[in-house]
């Protein structure tokens, strides 16, 4: 396994908190990547081809409990993990151990120490500026890419104001209601059961951490660090040949048009059924779950593997 950082002490979300999650009977499996603990969840045959589902901010695999159903019934493994910070996962209590570069390898570790190949990702918010990067940097193991609503900004291009908002409320507000930021992403809203849900993970404060500075995390400048780490991945992208689709919802006032650029860009883009998700606010998964999992399974079934070198 490669060198992870050391983190400090970590909470775990009592069991109890996930005790009646609506419409997500889904049992967890956890993975141990040097003493910290990543949780997922993993549907479907297990010789199946593989589809792997990263959620964003500040949300966890919950969000795709209405995408994984389908993608099982088309013949898919469907593997959904929580990103460290949120969910099941293992939650670093210090700032200090948090950091772009280290979601991108702690997640990284969690593909290899599962051995997972032949991967078609799904990445969304802040699953795409970590699922982009290992896709990136280990190609060899993906074999399908979409993209929703996210991206992988290097520094360099303007930032949405609507971001600028979002950020400043994340680092200076004392009230941080996760899953009242998650229903006020989403066009047709969520039940009291669902927001309750998506609270489920952040008993306290200290839980809170990660979603708390993921939104600084996001590369805003020229000097940022993770910018040269992502124009490489990018140099990648502009090689990529392999199937490459976008499917970005019309009512998202941060990622609204970011797919312009991978469809110009990204040769495995060109000529792929690229849709825009009508009616859909931020979380896409949860206004037209069912729809962008369709429009997947058809995009996975019409675009044969191809053995290519990136």
């Amino acid at each position: 396994m490669r060198s992870l950082a050391p983190v400090g002490k970590c909470l775990r979300t009592p069991e109890s908190r996930f005790a009646h999650l609506p419409d997500f009977p889904y049992l967890p499996h956890y993975t141990d990547l040097g003493g910290l603990r990543v949780a997922h969840i993993d549907e479907g045959p297990t010789d199946a081809p593989i589809v792997l589902l990263m959620h964003g901010e500040p949300a966890w695999s919950f969000l795709y409990r209405k995408m994984i159903p389908v993608l099982v019934q088309a013949g898919f493994r469907v593997l959904a993990p929580d990103l460290v910070g949120f969910g099941r996962s293992d939650k670093p209590v210090s700032s200090k151990d948090y950091s772009y570069l280290n979601h991108v390898q702690w997640m990284s570790a969690w593909v290899e120490a599962n051995q997972l190949h032949g991967m078609t990702l799904f990445c969304q918010d802040w699953g795409s500026l970590i699922g982009l990067r290992m896709a990136a940097e280990m190609p060899d193991r993906f074999e399908r890419i979409v993209l929703a609503n996210g991206g992988l900004p290097t520094g360099t291009d303007a930032i949405p104001f609507a971001f600028k908002i979002w950020r400043a409320f994340a680092m200076y507000s004392p009230w941080f209601p996760i899953g009242g930021i998650v229903k006020a992403g989403c066009a047709h809203g969520l039940t009291p059961q669902e927001v309750a849900a998506y609270n489920a993970p952040f008993p306290s404060r200290a839980h809170r951490t990660a979603a708390r500075l993921f939104p600084t995390f996001v590369p805003t400048s020229p000097n940022d660090p993770a910018r040269q780490a992502n124009e490489a991945a990018w140099e990648v992208f502009k090689k990529w040949n392999k199937p490459f689709l976008t499917l970005f919802s019309n009512r998202d006032p941060i990622t609204r048009g970011g797919y312009k650029i991978w469809q110009e860009r990204v040769p495995g883009a060109q000529g792929q059924p690229h849709s825009k998700i009508r009616g859909a606010g931020h979380f896409l998964q949860e206004d037209s779950g069912a729809e962008v999992a369709q429009a997947m399974a058809h995009f996975i079934h019409s675009t044969p593997i191809m053995r290519v070198n990136n």
